[in-house]
């Protein structure tokens, strides 16, 4: 076919890529710019932090200029939306300056230290009409996604195939040899295993349960005042039940099962970033196993599967993110505030 074939079809024009900037180039900035590198429309073009020394090495290491600021990048106007990594007691100073310069915002988890300041972030978001998401890579995650849809009820309400969720239990934590300093350790950056480890098992249950009508909690807390090893026992609608805990003094299972009415799900360990789950069930005496994987690829660690999301939202020129809605975001950090109350953590200023 010539190139004059009147039959020949249109040549596409190429998408344009977006752009992102990056605060704060620590550990989670770094897998997640790999993982930005591996989504075809993605571009990082910046990278700020306190030091320009640290920012240039990132930007070295994986492209874009290096700002010696935080608001380098957000004047920056070849960003397109940027990725907030820096610990979690700074989130709510940077996403409102992010927003206010009118950049579209993924924020890493937890958004804020409690529900409060990330219903206000929400609210600014709304108000500028820009984009803000929390990057909870789970919800996200092919596989918690397909497990979700093999969980769905029918189209009449009816249970699916794989019965009813009755019961959820969900484990992560692993030593802590973390140097003072270090947010882990320190009360002034959000320490703690609850915003670090326990957000992870709470955001499965909601997931699978949705919104806890109670929840229990039970601590033990370092000298400082922080949560060292949390358990946490929750009700839900139609009697559902959940058992959730979270460490950082031992090595956890850091797996997680779902009973159902028909059978039970298990997820191996990392759950929170799982592989796959194996689905077992007793029919006519005769129990059977078999292992389920995702209907959808994983782009590096999952961290690419969010970047997906917040390009398609953007995309699609919506302001939230369906997979990870402010409702359920807000709903997990007031959740959180309900658990550091009953175990008497409190977080400085």
């Amino acid at each position: 076919m010539s190139d004059s074939d009147p039959t020949a079809p249109e040549p596409t024009e190429p998408i344009a890529p977006i752009r992102w900037g990056i605060l704060a180039p620590g550990r989670i900035a770094r897998q997640f710019a790999r993982d930005l590198a591996l989504v075809p429309d993605g571009r990082l073009v910046a990278t700020g932090s306190r030091s320009l020394e640290r920012s240039q090495a990132f930007a070295d290491e994986f492209g874009g200029a290096a700002h010696d600021s935080y608001a380098g990048v957000l004047a920056d106007p070849d960003v397109d939306v940027v990725y907030v990594a820096s610990p979690h007691s700074l989130h709510h100073e940077h996403v409102t300056a992010a927003l206010e310069a009118g950049k579209p915002v993924l924020c890493e988890k937890p958004m804020t230290l409690d529900g409060d300041s990330t219903e206000e972030l929400f609210d600014l978001a709304r108000e500028r009409g820009l984009f803000l998401m929390e990057a909870m890579w789970t919800a996200t995650h092919p596989m918690i996604r397909t497990l979700l849809r093999l969980l769905a009820p029918g189209a009449d309400g009816e249970p699916g195939a794989h019965g009813v969720p009755r019961q959820v239990h969900a484990d992560l934590g692993f030593v802590v040899r973390a140097e003072e300093g270090d947010r882990l350790v320190d009360p002034a950056l959000g320490a703690g295993a609850l915003l670090d480890m326990g957000i992870y098992p709470l955001t499965f249950a909601h997931l699978v349960l949705g919104e806890p009508e109670r929840l229990a909690a039970v601590a033990s807390l370092s000298p400082e005042g922080y949560d060292l090893d949390l358990a946490i026992a929750g009700l839900y609608a139609g009697g559902a039940v959940a058992a959730l805990s979270a460490t950082m003094t031992g090595d956890a299972p850091r797996t997680a099962s779902i009973a159902t009415s028909t059978g039970r799900f298990e997820l191996p360990y990392g759950f929170h970033n799982p592989d796959h789950v194996t689905w077992t069930a007793t029919v006519d005496g005769e129990t059977t196993s078999r292992r389920i994987e995702a209907d959808e690829p994983l782009v590096g660690r999952g961290y690419g599967n969010e970047v997906l999301e917040v390009h398609r939202c953007l995309r699609e020129g919506r302001l939230t993110s369906e997979l990870v809605p402010p409702a359920q975001t807000i709903s997990l950090m007031r959740q959180m505030d309900d658990v550091r109350a009953q175990v008497g953590v409190s977080y400085r200023g």
